[in-house]
């Protein structure tokens, strides 16, 4: 997997200050897509062990608390991505309890297959559903068109 943009501190994608990685990789390639260049599965540079360390010792440093991990892209639920993203997820809740995941994605819900369900058990918000330009509304927190859902999992 690929990724286009790591945040180590971000108060936009989502609630608290959170680390945030942006994955490459989107199949939907919806029409007003603010992120046209996370559509390749070849851009940006590959996430490696590295990475996902400094992800960890982010969400773990205690002099900026970090309420989570956000996940965008791109997108993060794409099969290609949930392979590298699924051990992620579950070292995170494994070794930084306290921490949420957040999730968006152009797919639905319902339209999930069983990989991708499995991340669901480490996913603590998902924002779900295609960005539809014609339903687009930039009064919506955290989503970008009126048909996108936010599910919370946990309280």
């Amino acid at each position: 997997m690929n990724y286009l943009q790591y945040y180590p501190v971000d108060v936009v994608n989502g609630e608290g200050t959170r680390c945030t990685l942006f994955v490459a990789g989107c199949t939907h390639q919806c029409r007003g897509c603010y992120n046209q260049k996370s559509w390749s599965f070849d851009a940006g540079i590959p996430f490696d062990q590295a990475m996902e360390e400094q992800i960890i010792r982010d969400l773990q440093d205690t002099r900026i608390r970090r309420q989570g991990l956000s996940l965008s892209g791109g997108d993060p639920l794409h099969p290609r991505n949930v392979k590298c993203l699924l051990p992620l997820v579950k070292r995170i809740k494994a070794e930084c309890q306290d921490k949420d995941i957040w999730c968006w994605t152009g797919y639905r819900l319902a339209e999930l297959n069983t990989e991708q369900r499995e991340m669901l058990a480490y996913i603590d918000v998902l924002i779900d559903g295609k960005f539809i330009q014609e339903q687009a509304n930039p009064a919506l927190a955290w989503r970008g068109s009126e048909n996108q859902i936010i599910y919370r999992f946990t309280s």
